[in-house]
């Protein structure tokens, strides 16, 4: 196992298969040793976890949700990185969309949870530069869209 993964099982996660794009586009890409990861929805167990904030979620239930979405990240990262994550050298940027209502202001706290996340389990190499914004709605119905960008050895 490696070091990633290992600070990952401590924490009590094992990484998914990465999941399959819904589209007509490629889960991700790499070029000039980055990782370019398209957006990750909110899935728990193959379930996507909807709804939006300021209306039927909490900020905390938001924060969860964005969690995940940093999970299904690191997994995609660990496919294009050939299986493995210790080829991970850092989370350079993420933009996570927030499905809420006109009223609701706490996006970055909601994409806190995945921002958090990665820092707990990747150390500095899990801080990132971030936005987070509002959509009136995300496919699906799900909570939080989240993609990234992140280096490789």
């Amino acid at each position: 196992m490696s070091g990633f993964e290992q600070r990952l099982a401590d924490l009590g996660v094992t990484l998914p298969d990465a999941p399959a794009p819904a589209a007509n586009y490629v889960p991700w890409m790499v070029l000039d040793g980055m990782v370019y990861v398209s957006g990750q929805v909110s899935m728990k167990d193959g379930t996507f976890l909807t709804g939006k904030l300021g209306d039927d979620l909490s900020t905390e239930d938001g924060a969860a949700a964005a969690r995940l979405c940093a999970i299904s990240l690191l997994a995609q990262v660990k496919a294009a990185a050939g299986g493995d994550l210790d080829r991970l050298k850092r989370v350079v940027k993420l933009t996570g969309f927030v499905n809420s209502t006109a009223d609701f202001g706490d996006q970055p706290k909601v994409v806190n949870g995945a921002s958090d996340f990665l820092v707990e389990a990747l150390g500095d190499a899990g801080r990132h530069t971030r936005s987070a914004v509002s959509a009136a709605s995300l496919p699906f119905g799900v909570a939080v869209e989240i993609e990234g960008i992140f280096q490789l050895k």
